[in-house]
């Protein structure tokens, strides 16, 4: 097809077009003192956004992230202190999402160098080469990334291993960690070119890893190998446990409900037929663990069990794109409650698989569901607990529209008991996806 180029008699007529219009006038007048979002807002949705459902679990109060990208451990862990705070009668619980992010982090190293040592045949300008290279080591993650961890490491009460500056503010800690990163990928390739031996590249990088456990230690604290669990109980009680290590805590009080949960995501597009799994080629923490493995289902089927097991009084770790028609002051992702389309004059209509295909929308944050309103059996609603403070929504509690739950939301964890029958679909050999893949996408 040729090229063709703007000419004058064009540009002329659309400054003829644009002057005469009153929509484009008005709308020239809103778009320069305020934000699209702002100038687009439409009250008429957001008057529906109201804090009432027919399925409410009552939860603990909300977490922070603070300064990092820890989205999908703080919701993960969420999820898991609910279990232990009702076995044990809780008002308050806080599982430690430093004590995951250390062992993330110093497992993602290792992982990141095994990539450049897998790749190390071709140039650093080949797509996965580069892929593996910009992305790094960050501190986003997926369901199953947070299963490895866990199953190795165990987890620890927050009160055993806190806040750190740095674990609240990663963008400098991560920085050096990634400089640090690619000046051992380039010396591990470049003995792999001059032929050095396998035992002596391993042994470079275990020296390279002892260095970033240092670092990382440094940034922490070193985890804890052992340590006591006290808490009070809603009838004022005190309770001591001594002696735990974090994977007898985690045996405890966990138990096996990692195992029995299963990421689903809703990816309509033509490469990713309904009801077949799928992995991501380089996407992973722990060398050794569980490969990230998803289910792709329609998003009826994914609405279903989400409600069934909200049914069941057990709150929902998912994935969504929250860059997308929110009102974080008062906690709402409604697209209804936009309508730039009028304000901009510009086609903003988009299909959830073009969304995909053509990079407009993709998981980017992590959340739990705790609560979804139903009229005749659909949802309108949903319930939400974040993890960016309490002074933000409904103290740190935020509400979305079912028709950008429909758009923008991409994957959840699910119990495989309220899986029904698409349960049989779980254990198929994944097809692997290009490391670029959206549905590889981390959660921040």
């Amino acid at each position: 097809m040729q090229k063709t180029s703007i000419t004058q008699e064009q540009l002329a007529a659309w400054s003829d077009h644009y002057n005469a219009s009153e929509a484009r006038q008005i709308a020239t007048l809103a778009l320069s003192k305020a934000s699209v979002n702002d100038a687009a807002y439409s009250p008429v949705g957001a008057f529906a956004m109201r804090h009432k459902f027919s399925i409410v679990i009552p939860t603990l109060p909300v977490t922070n992230q603070k300064h990092s990208g820890r989205c999908w451990l703080f919701a993960a862990t969420n999820v898991l202190r609910e279990r232990i705070a009702k076995r044990l009668n809780l008002e308050n619980i806080e599982l430690s999402q430093s004590y995951l992010a250390f062992w993330d982090k110093f497992e993602r190293a290792n992982y990141f160098l095994e990539c450049m040592l897998e790749t190390a045949s071709l140039p650093t300008d080949d797509r996965t080469v580069s892929f593996v290279l910009a992305t790094g080591v960050h501190d986003g993650g997926q369901w199953d990334m947070f299963a490895n961890i866990v199953r190795k490491y165990g987890v620890v009460p927050k009160d055993v291993y806190d806040e750190t500056f740095q674990s609240s503010n990663t963008r400098d800690m991560n920085h050096v960690l990634n400089r640090n990163l690619k000046i051992c990928a380039a010396k591990l390739r470049k003995m792999v070119a001059a032929g050095a031996k396998e035992a002596d590249i391993q042994a470079e990088k275990a020296a390279m890893l002892e260095k970033i456990y240092g670092f990382l230690c440094s940034c922490y604290t070193e985890p804890p190998k052992t340590f006591d669990f006290s808490y009070v109980d809603k009838d004022k009680q005190y309770h001591a446990e001594k002696g735990f290590t974090p994977r007898s805590f985690c045996e405890k009080y966990v138990g096996s409900l990692l195992d029995e949960t299963v990421s689903v995501i809703n990816a309509p597009t033509q490469d990713k037929p309904w009801h077949k799994t799928f992995t991501i080629k380089m996407l992973g923490n722990v060398v050794g663990g569980n490969i990230v493995k998803h289910l792709n289902i329609t998003m009826d089927e994914m609405k279903g069990a989400i409600i069934r097991q909200l049914q069941a009084g057990k709150v929902v770790w998912f994935g969504s794109d929250v860059g997308k028609f929110g009102d974080r002051d008062n906690g709402i992702w409604d697209d209804r409650s936009y309508n730039a389309e009028l304000l901009t004059g510009l086609d903003l209509t988009i299909s959830k698989e073009d969304s995909l295909d053509y990079g407009f929308a993709a998981m980017d944050h992590a959340m739990v569901i705790t609560g979804v309103n139903l009229e005749d059996g659909k949802p309108t609603r949903w319930r939400i607990e974040n993890s960016w403070g309490d002074e933000h929504g409904n103290k740190g509690y935020y509400i979305c529209s079912d028709s950008w739950f429909d758009a923008y939301v991409f994957q959840a964890a699910i119990e495989k008991e309220y899986l029904g029958e698409l349960a049989e679909y779980v254990g198929q050999e994944p097809i692997a996806l290009e490391p670029w893949d959206p549905m590889g996408t981390l959660a921040e």
